[in-house]
């Protein structure tokens, strides 16, 4: 049977011209917006590896740090007191130095977790960005299908119908695109809520274009101009690293670096620890033992990062119930005179820190056994909080008074 030469047009006619022609266009931008989207996946995923292999041939050129100097008296290494209940740190975790393969494997294995897990979910945010705004319609489907189609579709089919629609139905778009093509022109919301369903937000974001980014003012428009700047309008030299001309700072115990490590968290007044040293001998005998009676209050001993394995001013002091996360130090050290401050650089006899998962808001104490002072004259024994990095805690007020004390023995 031979097919009849006309044949009756299945497309209504109010899908013809120019409308057909921007309806091809949206299309096609859509399906080059997906091609784009693996491309820049696929581009994001390269470079990751590429920063990865960089990162872990710089660990290659990591080298053990010098030993520190230690204290003469303190039992080296780290050993436990009270029967095994407390753990004591001889020097802050000084003497036990990381070794160059243990510096290298640790770097490797940092760059594993934290470098290719970043690329990863980096990909995956530009993946699943992309899924919303090529595939929603925020770019291509919602922006040029509905400002085209609503300021096109909307003057043209409104202002200037070819024919009228076979179907009652179909008539309504023409009508919606007059009266909203101005909407679309005036304020962009119109044909983007139409023209993808992914973000109706889109037409939101260029509605509200003059609130967020220039006129409103969150950003230009001088919302936040009238911060004043740290210090109440006193200055501050600076508060990061990027300006220092030191060598940043890598958790071993080196000097002339920058810390660029954040203070982390402070409590409230009520909350922050305090330390007293209730009971110490006041004369003892040349490499006599004895023992100091230190208490603590609002100070979880659960946090230590060992000096000699690069834990040194590295990590943030963080809260637990509002309390700091750490553990104390003990030194003694013997004063040359007692009419001016000591030197600050001479290794004391005596140094160990203290961890014993306890403490907390209300005060208890914990013996520290000193093995004895090696000459004879004054010594000043300390006792001082430290937060995971062994910094002293901070204060919520500027005139509290920290967690530390000292006393002074007399060695015959």
């Amino acid at each position: 049977m031979r097919r009849s030469k006309y044949r009756r047009a299945n497309s209504p006619t109010w899908f013809s011209g120019r409308r057909r022609v921007i309806a091809i266009a949206a299309a096609s931008a859509a399906a080059f917006a997906g091609v784009v989207t693996v491309t820049q996946i696929s581009n994001a995923a390269t470079e990751s590896d590429q920063v990865t292999d960089r990162a872990l041939a710089a660990c290659d050129d990591l080298a053990a740090p010098k030993s520190a100097k230690l204290s003469t008296q303190t039992r080296k290494g780290t050993y436990t007191t009270n029967n095994g209940q407390v753990t004591q740190h001889a020097d802050d975790g000084a003497g036990d130095v990381a070794s160059t393969a243990d510096v290298r494997a640790r770097c490797r294995e940092w760059v594993l977790q934290n470098v290719s897990a970043e690329g990863t979910a980096q990909a995956e945010t530009l993946a699943r960005r992309n899924r919303g705004n090529n595939g929603g319609g925020n770019n291509n489907g919602g922006q040029n299908g509905g400002q085209n189609g609503g300021q096109n579709g909307g003057q043209n089919g409104g202002q200037q119908p070819s024919a009228a629609p076979s179907d009652p139905a179909a008539s309504e778009p023409a009508e919606d695109g007059q009266n909203q093509g101005g909407g679309d022109q005036n304020q962009g919301g119109g044909g983007q809520n139409q023209g993808g369903g992914g973000q109706n937000q889109g037409g939101g974001g260029q509605n509200n274009g003059g609130g967020q980014n220039n006129g409103g003012g969150q950003n230009n428009g001088g919302g936040q101009a009238t911060t004043p700047p740290p210090g109440a309008g006193l200055g501050i030299l600076t508060n990061s690293c990027e300006d220092s001309d030191l060598e940043a700072h890598d958790g071993f115990q080196r000097g002339n670096r920058c810390v660029s490590t954040e203070f982390g968290e402070v409590g409230a007044a009520a909350n922050n620890p305090t330390l007293l040293i209730t009971n110490a001998p006041r004369q003892v005998n040349r490499n006599q033992p004895f023992t100091l009676q230190v208490s603590t209050r609002n100070l979880i001993r659960d946090r230590f990062l060992a000096a000699g394995q690069g834990g040194y001013y590295v990590e943030s002091s963080v809260l637990q119930g509002g309390l700091v996360r750490g553990h104390f130090h003990t030194a003694c050290r013997i004063l040359d005179s007692q009419n001016q401050a000591p030197a600050p650089d001479p290794v004391p006899a005596f140094f160990v820190a203290t961890e014993d998962s306890r403490g907390g808001a209300q005060p208890d104490t914990v013996a520290i056994q000193v093995p004895g002072l090696p000459q004879s004259g004054t010594f000043q024994c300390s006792s001082w909080a430290g937060d995971g990095s062994h910094r002293t805690p901070m204060m919520e007020r500027a005139n509290q008074t920290p967690a530390f004390d000292s006393v002074r023995i007399r060695v015959r």
